[in-house]
């Protein structure tokens, strides 16, 4: 296949412009880095960084991409070292003035990694954590097609993703690549920059038969590009099949080597010492030695003719994968090097580099004149990918309270599916946007009844082969109009849509309102991808469930300790555990007003399958007071029992609210008046706190509702998680504490066995407070 797409390749007209248009992106994405770090004053001499070697290896890619193969609907996701070749052709394309090109890594400047949010040209995609920014065209091509068949604004246009090789290591990239829902996805097309050297070294076992094979059989279109025309040239002359089979039988760090060798030293190493080694000894022989040196180097990745053929063979109908090989530091003085990755060109190399590309390095940002042939490409490039800018739809109006008030028993889990269902009657318009999301636990998680309503959503419908089966509970009817999607069960890749599904907003003018749920102990799993999707600007809702040791019978494994926390420390998020269905009715229902919008926020809730009694929750029948309690809620914490000059505040949360209110009525009937307040937030309490002290500009007045002054007095704090996430709760009026909480591996076993395992049942809460009291 190689050596029919070298042969194959046809000559532009335009090559030789095209080719200085590469020479001067490499020269600009070097010259970035190179002001950052030697011209840019750093008093302070710490190291600013700038990959030089990593951004020359996909120059030649980005170039022929840009110019030749992109429309404007296309969307790019750029490996994060290259991130001053997009740069330079954001420059070069007049999208980027030359005043910014001075400030990568500088505060408020050129971020180190492409980013959607904090790039004065906002990228298609950020990037910087390793194998996230690979999968994410995946998500944004499931996105599209979603926002297209619910309102037919979405667009069309590929999805490419330029990864760097080492990226494939990640876990991650395959879990994306081998999901079912994935071999669908013809707009999506990686360019894989496969310059064999990671950060430390070359690659020693790389084997890209191997990575063929791994793509072929989750059903991707693989093409590729080794060989540039010099190579496949000589391959055609007597001793040529030796010399390809000398170089494709070459060990990573052996062919690595030949590329800083000198043409005498090419001719005595080059040739080997197995059988063929006389005929490529006469081959080469009669090359002189420039031609040899750069026909060693001459691989299909820089080779412009070779990269054109690969991308007009793209298969529309399954996604594709281009395997380029490349040069880590092409054309570069420290091109091949095993230890290039963070080097930084010499000034003497810098200027070396200057005079083979033709710039002058006093002036180091010039541009190409606009009627020489590189100018005329640039504008004409310029013109293809002029996007048109859209009026977005407005994010839904999402009502606050729907009017209900559980009774019974039930579970927050629970209230989950049954808050959706009434959203979608009461809320039609905000209903349509809603998508939810999950990894094969949709009916484990209580969204059966949801996804029995609105359907399953697939790009064409789908027959339901048990639609007529009287002992199927949940119907899978799968359809362009569902609202519910379910990919396989890595949670990786559930987030990364999420991030997606929550990016349509500014993407595609479209906002979402996603929801996406899993298994609370695993949301740590998920955390970095989702992370990064919420800081790519990604507005979702996370949903763990069933969560903590109160998931008693699962055991030790699936048992969250530390998740309360993380969603109190994860920025852009508001993160809520609610103990009652009502709250989290008004918690879900806030959330949802947050998302799809510019200064929006994303959301964690944390759910119980713990059956709880809704009348412990004394929902004010009063109007007014039922609406300040759902403010409260939504706020973070309320008082739930107040008495007559409290001895002692019992704060508890989520699944734990029983055992609070058990605690104080044992407390005040020994002569200790206890004071139960719920907490729904521990982030927005602590912001709250930060803000009294000039450090946060959130809203104060939940913590003179929840906590006034005049009521202060020694604390007890239970939560099923660990217990520093309410520590800070003692600070509000510096009163003596115990918090309570799971801080070790549990096991198997009933709740009550299990609460009094970890010091978090009725007796301990009363202890502690005794403890305080005495």
């Amino acid at each position: 296949m190689t050596a029919t797409l070298a042969n194959a390749a046809g000559t532009s007209t335009d090559d030789a412009a095209l080719r200085e248009v590469e020479q001067r992106v490499l020269w600009l994405a070097s010259a970035i880095v190179d002001h950052a770090n030697r011209v840019r004053p750093n008093p302070t001499g710490l190291k600013v960084g700038g990959h030089q070697a990593s951004s020359a290896s996909i120059t030649t890619i980005m170039t022929a991409l840009w110019l030749e193969t992109l429309g404007p609907e296309d969307r790019v996701s750029v490996k994060p070292h290259a991130s001053p070749v997009l740069h330079a052709l954001e420059y070069l394309l007049g999208q980027l003035p030359a005043s910014a090109l001075t400030t990568l890594r500088e505060f408020g400047g050129l971020q180190s990694y492409p980013s959607r949010l904090k790039d004065p040209v906002p990228a298609d995609y950020s990037t910087g954590s390793v194998g996230i920014g690979a999968t994410a065209p995946i998500w944004g091509a499931i996105a599209r097609r979603y926002v297209n068949t619910q309102f037919g604004t979405g667009g069309a246009g590929r999805q490419w993703s330029l990864v760097g090789d080492a990226e494939l290591d990640e876990g991650a990239v395959w879990e994306a690549v081998v999901d079912p829902m994935v071999a669908e996805l013809g707009e999506v097309c990686w360019v894989v920059d496969l310059n064999r050297q990671s950060l430390d070294r070359v690659v020693p076992t790389f084997g890209a038969t191997r990575l063929q094979g791994m793509f072929a059989a989750a059903g991707w279109q693989v093409l590729t590009v080794k060989y540039g025309a010099l190579l496949e040239e000589l391959y055609t002359r007597e001793g040529g099949p030796e010399l390809r089979d000398r170089i494709d039988e070459m060990t990573n760090p052996e062919y690595q080597r030949m590329l800083r060798r000198s043409a005498g030293e090419l001719r005595e190493h080059l040739p080997g010492d197995g059988a063929g080694a006389a005929a490529i000894a006469g081959l080469i022989a009669g090359v002189a030695d420039d031609d040899l040196v750069a026909a060693v180097r001459n691989l299909g990745g820089h080779d412009l003719a070779a990269l054109r053929t690969a991308f007009a063979q793209i298969d529309d109908t399954r996604p594709t994968v281009v395997l380029a090989y490349t040069l880590k530091g092409y054309g570069l003085a420290i091109e091949g090097h095993p230890q290039n990755h963070s080097a930084l060109l010499t000034e003497a190399q810098l200027h070396e580099l200057a005079d083979r590309v033709g710039v002058d390095p006093a002036d180091p940002w010039q541009r190409f004149d606009p009627a020489s042939g590189p100018g005329r490409l640039l504008a004409a490039a310029a013109d293809r990918l002029h996007r048109t800018p859209h009026q977005g739809a407005p994010a839904p109006s999402v009502p606050g309270d729907l009017g209900r008030t559980p009774n019974g028993t039930g579970t927050t889990q629970a209230a989950l599916g049954r808050t959706l269902l009434d959203l979608n009657r009461a809320a039609p318009e905000a209903g349509a946007r809603i998508v939810t999301v999950s990894p094969d636990v949709s009916s484990s998680t209580n969204l059966g009844g949801w996804v029995n309503k609105v359907g399953v959503w697939a790009a064409e419908d789908r027959r339901d082969w048990f639609s007529d089966d009287p002992e199927t509970i949940l119907h899978w009817r799968e359809r362009p109009s569902g609202q519910h999607v379910e990919l396989g069960i890595a949670e990786v890749n559930l987030v990364g849509l999420m991030g997606e599904l929550g990016s349509t907003w500014n993407r595609w003018e479209q906002p979402l309102l996603p929801i996406g749920v899993m298994y609370d102990p695993f949301v740590s799993r998920a955390l970095e991808p989702w992370s990064f999707g919420v800081y790519a600007g990604g507005q979702s809702i996370l949903v763990g469930t069933p969560s903590g040791v109160t998931l008693a019978g699962e055991g030790g494994a699936h048992q969250s300790i530390t998740t309360p926390s993380i969603g109190l420390e994860q920025p852009g998020v508001v993160t809520y555990e609610p103990a009652f269905a009502l709250d989290t009715e008004w918690c879900l229902l806030a959330s949802l007003g947050r998302l799809g919008k510019p200064g929006g926020t994303s959301a964690y809730l944390r759910l119980s399958t713990r059956p709880v009694d809704q009348s412990l929750a004394a929902v004010p029948e009063d109007p007014a007071a039922r609406e300040r309690r759902r403010r409260q809620v939504v706020a973070g914490a309320y008082a739930l029992r107040r008495v007559p000059d409290p001895a002692v505040t019992v704060v508890t949360m989520g699944a734990l609210v029983p055992e609070g209110i058990q605690a104080a009525d044992r407390l005040t009937g020994l002569g200790h008046p206890a004071d139960v307040v719920v907490l729904t937030s521990p982030g927005l309490l602590f912001r709250a706190l930060q803000a009294r002290r000039g450090q946060d500009d959130a809203p104060t007045a939940v913590l003179d509702q929840a906590f006034p002054a005049d009521r202060a007095a020694p604390m007890v704090t239970v939560l099923d998680g660990h217990p520093h996430t309410l520590a800070f709760l003692a600070g509000i009026h510096r009163v003596p504490a115990v918090h309570l909480g799971v801080t070790r591996f549990g096991q198997s076993g009933d709740l009550a066995s299990v609460y009094r395992h970890h010091g978090i049942d009725t007796d301990s809460v009363v202890a502690a407070a005794l403890d305080l009291l005495d």
